[in-house]
């Protein structure tokens, strides 16, 4: 881990903002490179003089926008067509996807910036948005709110605790805790404006 950490800070110290750019374009997309492993890193160079940590910030934000665009267009203006014809023979049927594209259209802002937020959901939010056709604004939107955010805690973790790798590891994972438990109380408050609103009983 210790290499691996200072292969980033070399790589993004080399490479400087295109470097957190290109690295978090591909982590929201579907090559595996952990953003608890490129953000704080980043972090930790703005802490040291050698970037601006608004600048760390709206790179990695941005870059997380691009990756997660080349998802979207891809499941809209591929798997979509794929799937309408042929998905009945992998058990989604019209009607299932129908009922999927539905739900995603009702809920897909909540779902899109809550997906931000989670680790392997990151990588597979935007698919279900493209298929279903959510629109540019509403997708773009929720996905800089949710990336933003996400980028913005990491980002300042390595900026504060410097140079303390262990202690970055440790509280970057602290953070995913603390963000999950955010997410379900927003879920679970999300869930009961809905079914008040609609007037559905538990």
């Amino acid at each position: 881990m210790h290499a691996l950490i200072q292969w980033l800070l070399h790589t993004i110290g080399t490479m400087g903002y295109p470097g957190i750019f290109l690295l978090m374009l591909m982590e929201s997309s579907v090559i595996p490179v952990p953003s608890e492993l490129v953000m704080p890193p980043a972090g930790y160079l703005a802490f040291q003089g050698k970037m601006n940590l608004v600048a760390v910030i709206l790179c990695g934000t941005l870059g997380s926008l691009v990756g997660a665009y080349a998802n979207y267009f891809a499941s809209r203006y591929l798997g979509r067509p794929l799937i309408i014809r042929y998905g009945k023979y992998v058990l989604i049927p019209p009607e299932k996807f129908e009922r999927v594209e539905r739900f995603f259209l009702q809920h897909g802002e909540i779902s899109t910036f809550i997906g931000r937020l989670l680790p392997v959901i990151r990588h597979l939010i935007s698919i279900p948005a493209g298929l279903s056709g959510m629109g540019h604004l509403r997708f773009s939107l929720y996905t800089l709110a949710g990336a933003g955010l996400w980028c913005s805690i990491l980002a300042v973790i390595g900026y504060a605790i410097g140079e303390n790798q262990q202690l970055i590891m440790q509280y970057s994972h602290r953070a995913l805790a603390w963000v999950i438990g955010f997410s379900s109380i927003l879920i679970a408050v999300y869930v009961w404006r809905y079914r008040r609103r609609n007037g559905i009983k538990a």
